[in-house]
């Protein structure tokens, strides 16, 4: 079943211990918005699945972070969001991987379930049918006495 949140508030993610961020509701325009991102655009074609999920990602943050809790500059002062600490954020390998996981994966979870819907009744997904036949008894002989 699918649960709609109609309020739509941001939500705040755990992303390491001692570290959150606010984020948006991964909606329909955040997403549209984010595949136009210039950033996201300027991939090249011959870019890794890698390098785009990353620059999709960063484009993803800046948009959606409002704000964040544990995060500091090299002198342990507090910093607010910005685009450029933002993506100094994601380059952390486990940050970005909790935000892929907590956040992106979540949005992502209803085009999952819609691709394990039921077979398709034709192409390479098409329910199996059965091509073997019964097989016959053999026919019975007379004994003879």
């Amino acid at each position: 079943m699918l649960t709609l949140d109609l309020t739509n508030a941001p939500r705040w993610h755990d992303l390491a211990p001692g570290v959150r961020v606010q984020l948006r509701p991964l909606t329909t325009a955040l997403m549209v918005a984010t595949r136009s991102d210039p950033a996201v655009e300027a991939v090249p074609e011959e870019a890794s699945d890698e390098e785009r999920a990353v620059a999709f990602a960063k484009a993803l943050a800046r948009r959606a972070v409002l704000g964040w809790e544990g995060i500091s500059d090299a002198d342990g002062n507090a910093i607010a969001p910005s685009p450029e600490a933002i993506d100094a954020l994601l380059d952390i390998w486990p940050i970005f991987e909790a935000f892929q996981l907590t956040y992106v994966s979540k949005g992502l979870l209803l085009e999952q379930e819609k691709n394990a819907s039921a077979l398709s009744p034709n192409g390479p997904s098409a329910g199996a049918s059965a091509t073997a036949k019964p097989a016959r008894k053999p026919a019975r002989t007379a004994r003879r006495g």
